[in-house]
């Protein structure tokens, strides 16, 4: 590698005020030490507003485990937007997210990506991962939330033959159950594995707020490790049980959605982006980061659920309010969470 250094120096003299590899990405588009990138392989779309998107990454890539998630980056009109999205691949291959077209940028993956097109990656991340140790399972998911948990599955029948793993997924009608093809397919092949598809436009909602429909669909759910994926009501349905029933394991949960305190929103402000010569008035429960998106700033977002940090921004003068727990943080030159604050009154960013 030293011997390149002098070659890459050599080059720079050519490309300037370029850099060299900004002509080599003309060749690969994977080839970028600035920016970890994948290319677009194939997509597949599942229901009638979700798609899977494969993708090759570049150099750099750590091969994620199953159930993590990666910030994706796309542009749009020029601007480039990241959003956090579930690998709903199987560990140790290349990566692929199924996307439900909600929001602009999910919109805009599920009807625009075609093969060939190139992403912008940030790496694997996140705990909602499989245990070290087998055990039975037991998996809760509702809509989207089947995305993490079916890279597990996939995982799982994979690698392990004896894996038992019982699957209960809420979906509005069998139509739009994500994978149900699939699944049924890896069940039929799979003795340890049992899909229940609970779908609420005949069963009604699948009620968690009382053990009765666990114990119609799987009786010794008390005894299996337990993960669960969807909706924040249906979270929040779901911990409340575990905390209030006798269980072998705790209750292991991935929220896409951030956990706002009531109330802890405040009086809002007129908030100043100084860097990019914006002002805009927020009310006290809309997030910095939103408002700044809806008045044309570029701003820096990963999760956008307070877990990643990629949106800290530099307050330089006012207060803003967490709206996970209502503290408030002042003062010149501290490091914000711009997708989980809302203005304190009057706000200036470094942004």
């Amino acid at each position: 590698m030293a011997k390149l250094r002098p070659l890459a120096g050599a080059a720079r003299l050519f490309t300037t005020p370029l850099e060299p590899e900004d002509f080599l990405g003309l060749v690969n588009p994977l080839l970028s030490s600035r920016q970890l990138r994948g290319l677009v392989t194939r997509v597949e779309h599942e229901a009638p507003d979700s798609a899977t998107i494969h993708f090759r990454p570049g150099r750099g890539w750590l091969n994620h485990q199953a159930g993590q998630w990666a910030r994706i980056g796309v542009e749009i009109d020029g601007v480039r937007h990241w959003r956090s999205y579930s690998l709903s691949a199987p560990a140790g291959g290349d990566p692929a997210i199924t996307v439900t077209a909600i929001g602009q940028v999910s919109e805009a993956l599920v009807r625009n990506t075609a093969p060939g097109d190139v992403l912008f990656l940030g790496p694997p991340q996140g705990d909602f991962v499989l245990p070290e140790h087998p055990r039975p399972l037991l998996m809760l998911t509702a809509g989207s939330g089947l995305t993490p948990v079916m890279s597990m599955i996939r995982t799982l029948t994979r690698q392990r033959a004896d894996a038992d793993v019982v699957l209960i997924h809420s979906s509005r009608t069998m139509e739009d159950a994500l994978f149900r093809e699939e699944l049924g397919h890896l069940a039929g092949n799979h003795p340890g594995l049992r899909v229940v598809h609970w779908v609420t436009s005949e069963q009604g909602r699948l009620d968690l707020t009382h053990a009765g429909h666990l114990d119609e669909v799987c009786e010794d759910w008390r005894t299996r490790a337990a993960f669960a994926c969807g909706p924040s009501d249906f979270l929040d349905s779901a911990e409340a049980l575990w905390r209030e029933v006798d269980t072998d394991h705790p209750l292991i949960i991935e929220r896409f959605a951030t956990v706002r305190l009531d109330g802890a929103g405040g009086e809002g402000g007129l908030v100043t982006f100084t860097r990019s010569d914006k002002e805009v008035e927020v009310d006290g429960s809309t997030t910095i980061l939103d408002a700044g998106e809806d008045a044309g700033v570029v701003m820096p977002s990963g999760c956008r659920m307070g877990i990643c940090r990629t949106c800290l921004t530099p307050l330089l003068a006012g207060t803003v309010r967490d709206l996970r727990n209502g503290e408030l943080i002042t003062g010149e030159g501290e490091l914000i969470q711009t997708c989980v604050t809302a203005p304190a009154g009057p706000v200036d960013l470094e942004v």
